[in-house]
């Protein structure tokens, strides 16, 4: 018999650790869950000074794996671990074994952090380590979600399915950001070219119109005034000015990008953000379509995985990236905890439309949340889809407009004086 270590949820969610003996970790596991837990992790307790075989055996030498060291700043791009996820998954359900498996993918990464993940992953499987467990170890490339559910599919025996079903939500995350993103890039040229201009204007064409109407010495109007004021500030013209209001101007939004990232760093400030984001009129329909989109599918497929419904949920929470759903999602973790329901707490919070919560309900009645909130997901995908498109309809014509009023009040405001100079010297001919 060998005895393993566990961890695992007791039925009202709260972990649990323990050893238990058994001759097969399958067994192993049919007697945690026979204790009325559900094990998360199970492992073979390791035996002191048992490096080599076991019963006293000599040891085996071989060759020791050479680490593969590389300094990299940030996280592994989500376009490579989606890739990795899908390879690992096809080589494991052609039924390689996971070392070799880990092994093939590594010697095809470049250099680079993911490759020195993949090193350090497979030293550790090699070692007696669970691939769930190696991979915690590196949350730079492994999030808390990606983890649990490679540890579901391990406690199940079905890690092919699971990686696979990972490489799908990955997938399909990935594509609902690039559409987000690639919708954005027109509006977002269009205004920085537009700023571009007016500050070329405002800096080298208005100064030349100044001079002009200073030779002929013409009363000008207060629109004029006022923009030639503001080509003052920007070209560093006023007396005591120290920085170029153009320079302000063009470094405006990374400040505000800064400003804002500093703000979320804090509790407060990343909940009233977030409060914010969602209330913003037109934008924060598509901040709650994309925030409801991403917990209902990273739920579904947790659910799906075999994950219980409490750690999923608090997993969920700790991905959502929005305070507004974190907040609903303890609730409802709180809730479910106590032998209520889940759609209840999400109905008080109103963070969701009542299709949402109705949808819920009828999946927990029905046995089938998991499938429920897959559907969910795909919905509102569909609708963030036809939310970014109306938002770009709206946008662009409104970018006319405020840029034509631009154009308009500076080509006005340079035409007045002209007007004035055209009438005093036909005045004096007459």
């Amino acid at each position: 018999m060998t005895t393993y270590t566990y961890e695992a949820l007791n039925s009202a969610g709260k972990p649990q650790k323990g050893t238990v003996e058994a001759a097969t970790s399958d067994e192993a596991i049919q007697r945690i869950k026979g204790q009325g837990f559900f094990p998360t992790s199970v492992r073979e307790q390791k035996v002191k000074g048992d490096a080599g075989v076991r019963g006293g055996g000599t040891r085996r030498k071989g060759k020791k794996r050479q680490s593969v060291l590389s300094f990299s700043i940030g996280r592994v791009s989500q376009k490579k671990l989606t890739l990795f996820t899908r390879q690992l998954s096809t080589l494991q359900d052609a039924g390689l074994p996971l070392l070799r498996s880990l092994q093939i993918l590594e010697t095809q990464q470049k250099p680079g952090l993911l490759k020195s993940v993949l090193s350090q992953v497979s030293e550790d499987v090699e070692s007696g380590s669970t691939l769930s467990d190696a991979m915690a170890k590196h949350p730079k490339a492994f999030d808390r979600l990606y983890c649990k559910m490679v540890n579901a599919g391990e406690i199940g025996g079905v890690l092919d399915v699971i990686l696979q079903r990972l490489a799908i939500f990955m997938e399909k995350a990935q594509r609902l950001r690039r559409r987000i993103i690639g919708a954005m890039i027109y509006p977002c040229v269009v205004i920085a070219v537009a700023v571009l201009i007016v500050t070329g204007i405002m800096v080298y064409v208005i100064p030349k119109f100044h001079d002009i109407f200073n030779d002929f010495e013409v009363e000008l109007p207060g629109l004029t005034i006022w923009l030639i004021n503001i080509s003052n500030w920007m070209a560093m013209k006023n007396p005591g000015q120290n920085v170029p209001g153009a320079v302000w101007i063009l470094g405006s939004p990374v400040l505000i990008f800064l400003f804002f990232k500093l703000i979320r760093k804090t509790g407060p400030g990343r909940a009233i953000t977030d409060h914010i984001r969602v209330r913003i009129p037109v934008l924060g329909g598509l901040v709650r379509k994309t925030s409801v989109a991403r917990f209902t599918r990273t739920l579904g497929t947790l659910i799906s995985a075999g994950v219980p419904i409490l750690e999923a949920i608090m997993i969920t929470r700790d991905t959502s990236g929005n305070y507004v759903y974190e907040k609903a999602l303890t609730k409802v973790h709180d809730s479910i905890r106590e032998g209520e329901t889940f759609a209840g707490p999400l109905r008080e919070a109103k963070v969701c439309d009542s299709l949402v919560v109705n949808m819920i309900d009828v999946g927990e009645e029905t046995g089938d949340l998991d499938a429920m909130l897959m559907k969910i997901a795909d919905n509102y995908d569909e609708e963030v889809d036809v939310a970014v498109q109306g938002m770009l309809s709206l946008l662009e014509p409104l970018l006319v407009v405020v840029l034509g009023g631009i154009i308009g009040t500076i080509v006005l405001a340079l035409f007045l004086p002209l007007v004035k100079m055209i009438e005093s010297v036909s005045s004096t001919k007459l």
